[in-house]
């Protein structure tokens, strides 16, 4: 048994600097959880004149070679973000035998099998609860807790940023550039907000889900965004209209016959639905298994003391496998190969809508180009003109593909007496199936 495990942090800035101070607030807690204290023995930041104040009780380092060549460190804790240096980083460490714990999804998303094989092949601990949904667990319950299950769906609203955009837009009627703009001004969007707005951010966590809870590799090639750019009030209005909310998704799905999908999209949900009550800048990830049915992990999503609670776990859990000589204990679990499901068998009814010349014929052209490309309506709605001899229309479909949907509004894109089409957005109901 150790007398202490010694922590090598890499990076102080929001996240690390909660990991600092979780750990030394709870530090006799965590010690006697543990069995002996943590300590942080050395911190990497990146230039010694412009470290925070906080840190004088800390030994400060410029060069990652003070922390990867000190035996005395047990643990590398990875808060620096990007994909360089940061998976040279941690994969430098594990190859010293030394466990690593990262809240980096970027990298896990794009370098994890290349991540997991090294931890594997050096028998240390590769943890990484804090990358997706900040302070909720769901990495750990989904490699320990539902082990027992066939997960065979995820959908999970795994981005603070749009989620809160999408709630101010629905409970103030706000539109989208207000919405984003509040986000910006709270700090809940970033200056330049492509990746939470455009799904990307969102992709990278599903994919990271989807592979553990499906044990194959789904790499953020693999996933197909769509983000929340074009969704108006309209768009609002009438989900409310037909009973609905939507919310930005990550939506995977493990189908025993097509494969395995994993997608971010803007979703219809009904009302009833647990996550449609979802609200701000809270995440909420919701499993289906054979044997648990359905169960939904909330929280916050993001943030300087949730990260840094998830963070802190995986040091503690990492701690106590040192102290019982039992890191290494559950390896990558994607121990299979699922093949991707094709478009044609990616199925999903869909919510869609138009502008077209409001003269007569245009709905039966339309109905036709549906049909074509077999997709069946449920309904057809004609809203108010948006302007002098146009006419909004509303379809919801059943149940159609992904290959059927795109060849159908491709052909719609190229009619002359449609003239917009405005929005596309999957619907997650029960009730169509």
């Amino acid at each position: 048994m150790k007398k202490a495990i010694q922590v090598g942090l890499l990076g102080v800035g929001t996240v690390g600097g909660g990991v600092v101070q979780v750990l030394e607030k709870n530090k006799a807690d965590i010690a006697k959880k543990v069995g002996c204290p943590i300590t942080i023995k050395r911190i990497l930041v990146h230039h010694l004149a412009t470290a925070p104040a906080g840190l004088k009780n800390y030994a400060l380092t410029e060069k990652i070679e003070d922390i990867l060549q000190d035996k005395d460190i047990d643990i590398v804790v990875e808060l620096i973000g990007r994909e360089h240096p940061a998976k040279e980083y941690m994969l430098a460490a594990l190859e010293q035998g030394k466990s690593v714990v990262t809240a980096n999804k970027d990298v896990l998303a794009k370098y994890g099998k290349e991540l997991f094989a090294a931890a594997e092949a050096h028998q240390a601990d590769f943890l990484f609860e804090g990358a997706v949904g900040g302070g909720i667990p769901i990495i750990r319950p989904l490699k320990s807790c539902l082990a027992a299950n066939k997960i065979t769906s995820i959908l999970g609203i795994v981005n603070g940023t749009t989620n809160y955009m999408l709630t101010r837009m629905t409970q103030e009627g706000m539109s989208y550039q207000q919405a984003l703009a509040e986000a910006q001004a709270k700090g809940y969007a970033e200056s330049d907000p492509t990746a939470d707005v455009g799904g990307l951010d969102a992709a990278r966590k599903i994919a990271i889900l989807a592979s553990i809870a499906f044990n194959t590799r789904i790499s953020i090639d693999d996933v197909y965004v769509e983000g929340i750019d074009s969704i108006e009030q309209n768009d609002i209005e009438y989900a409310r209209d037909l009973g609905y909310v939507i919310k930005l998704l990550g939506v995977a799905r493990n189908d025993a016959k097509h494969g395995v999908s994993a997608c971010v999209y803007p979703v219809m949900l009904p009302q009833d639905h647990p996550l449609a009550a979802i609200n701000g800048v809270y995440n909420a990830i919701f499993v289906t298994g054979d044997a648990v049915g359905e169960a939904m992990f909330v929280g916050l999503g993001a943030g300087r003391l949730p990260t840094a609670s998830a963070v802190c776990g995986d040091i503690i859990d990492i701690a106590r496998n040192i102290q019982h000589h039992a890191t290494g204990r559950i390896s990558c679990t994607c121990f299979e190969e699922k093949r991707l499901a094709q478009p044609e068998n990616i199925i999903s009814p869909c919510y869609i809508r138009l502008h077209v010349e409001d003269k007569p014929g245009v709905l039966a052209t339309i109905a036709t180009v549906f049909g074509t490309h077999s997709v069946s309506l449920k309904n057809v709605l004609q809203k108010e003109n948006v302007e002098q001899g146009l006419a909004e229309l509303v379809v919801i479909t059943y149940g159609v593909s992904e290959k059927s949907l795109h060849k159908a509004l491709k052909t719609l894109a190229t009619l002359p007496n449609v003239k917009k089409i405005c929005s596309v957005l999957r619907v997650v109901d029960k009730n169509f199936d």
